[in-house]
């Protein structure tokens, strides 16, 4: 335990090093550049990438004059964001390293998408291209949230549609007509062969402000002498770590003797979350490392190394943890599957044998928090109440207890197994396709026969719901960095 001293001591360091770029002079920024400002001065600190872009260079500027005059040539704060990040996708459709980082105008809508709440329909879903040479859009409905107002209409899961409103959807469009309008219409499709055909159904949906349970599915599955138990994940959203934490207390209530973890389309969220599933899945390593997190040359200077790890948790807010603590765990994934959710595979390998059962994931193997334009940028202490500004930059990579940390082309599955509209299935059906690979690799028994799809087209992953909504395949800190560093 540090003494209060020693702890007041690395807080003034901390701030001291976060608030070192602006003296430059004593003059605050002017009130024409003081969300710019504010940009320039958080990835200076922070990003994880700052010495790598030479427009963030400690000596770029010689005075917050100089500095100014930069600044008032990016007449829209997102414009100075994108052009401050080290090779965003936006600017290099292949080949970029920073595809994830964001800004936005109102933080309160930004602090909501990351516990799980925004303004949605309900209707979780993924856009493809047609095919890899056209530009047109199709929709795949993946599941409905409960509770929502697509929950009450006539759509499911593996409808299809290629329109909004009477318009074909493309790439150009697709953003314009789903996420800028609270109520449109889908017009739905069926496939023809290679080709997408309006079928003359439309459903019509109003966006209201919802919060999704991300325990979308939590059941025993018995097979012969196996009692499965089956948990369909959604988000790491720290607020319903306890719904979590009981979710295992019911499977291990009811007896299970193994577990599948359904992570396909979990794009992420909290760290501590994702610690604390760990130790739900296995609590036989207590306070082991499950992962260590590096941050950029200058805040690294600042951590005492053990305040970079995340270790195996010993209670939740200071309830018991419910572990079932087989020695394999069995985890679909997809293309959607990132940030948190691969940090629980790859957390995990050094501890027990993890099958993965699916698609190729992601590949996020970087995280942030939210950076304000606050007195320390960390918290909102002092925020300037001028502006709602924020970021969500990649601030640190993590890796797992091993040191591996390099999987930004994703973790390849233990079995493949596409996902495609025709194999789609009832999910937590036990005869549904990836289901029931998982189900056939715990039992011995043979899987469930699927089509073979290599010669199907395969619609190429643009996008899907979550990213729309704001979630934005995240992994972030529920705590600042003062806090790494013992400082309570």
């Amino acid at each position: 335990m540090k003494t209060p001293l020693k702890s007041f001591l690395f807080l003034f360091i901390l701030v001291f090093s976060l608030q070192s770029c602006e003296d430059k002079n004593d003059n605050a920024a002017p009130a024409d550049v003081q969300i710019n400002d504010f940009i320039w001065k958080g990835l200076n600190e922070v990003y994880l990438w700052q010495q790598d872009v030479p427009n963030l260079a400690d000596n770029r500027f010689t005075s917050q004059n100089d500095l100014n005059s930069f600044l008032r040539g990016y007449a829209k704060p997102e414009d100075l964001f994108e052009d401050l990040l080290y090779r965003p996708e936006s600017k290099f459709p292949t080949g970029a390293v920073d595809r994830f980082s964001w800004i936005v105008s109102d933080y309160t809508v930004l602090e909501q998408e990351l516990g799980g709440i925004s303004k949605n329909n309900g209707v979780d879903f993924r856009l493809g291209r047609i095919s890899s040479s056209s530009d047109d859009v199709v929709g795949y409905v993946r599941y409905i949230i409960p509770n929502s107002d697509a929950s009450t209409k006539a759509i499911k899961r593996g409808d299809l549609f290629t329109s909004v409103n009477g318009t074909k959807l493309t790439v150009a469009n697709y953003q314009q007509l789903l996420i800028n309008q609270d109520s449109y219409t889908l017009n739905m499709a069926d496939k023809s062969g290679n080709n997408y055909v309006l079928n003359g159904k439309s459903v019509s949906l109003t966006k209201t402000i919802l919060e999704e349970n991300p325990i979308f599915i939590n059941k025993i599955i018995e097979s012969g002498t196996h009692k499965i138990g089956y948990l369909m994940y959604n988000g790491f959203y720290a607020d319903y770590d306890e719904r979590l934490n009981n979710a295992f207390g019911e499977l291990k209530a009811k007896g299970a003797t193994d577990f599948i973890l359904d992570l396909r389309y979990n794009g992420g969220g909290s760290v501590r979350t994702s610690t604390r599933l760990a130790t739900m899945i296995t609590s036989n390593f207590p306070n082991q490392v499950f992962s260590k997190r590096q941050y950029n040359a200058k805040l690294m200077s600042l951590f005492n190394p053990e305040s970079l790890n995340e270790r195996f948790v010993a209670d939740i807010d200071g309830k018991a943890v419910n572990s079932l603590n087989f020695g394999t765990i069995y985890i679909i994934t997809t293309a959607s599957t990132a940030s948190a959710s691969e940090l629980i595979i790859n957390g995990l390998k050094p501890y027990m044998n993890v099958v993965q059962i699916g698609e190729t994931t992601t590949g996020k193997n970087v995280g942030s928090f939210t950076v304000y334009d606050s007195d320390t940028y960390i918290t909102k202490e002092g925020i300037n109440r001028n502006h709602k500004y924020a970021m969500q930059p990649l601030v640190f990579k993590i890796a797992n207890a091993q040191g591996f940390g390099d999987y930004q082309n994703g973790l390849e599955p233990t079995y493949k197994q596409l996902e495609t509209v025709s194999t789609y299935g009832v999910l937590g059906d036990p005869k549904e396709p990836l289901l029931s690979l998982a189900i056939s690799k715990i039992t011995g028994s043979p899987a469930k026969r699927v089509p073979d799809v290599s010669d199907e087209p395969i619609s190429p992953y643009l996008t899907d719901s979550k990213i729309l909504n704001g979630f934005r395949h995240g992994m972030y800190l529920t705590t600042t960095p003062k806090e790494f560093l013992n400082l309570k």
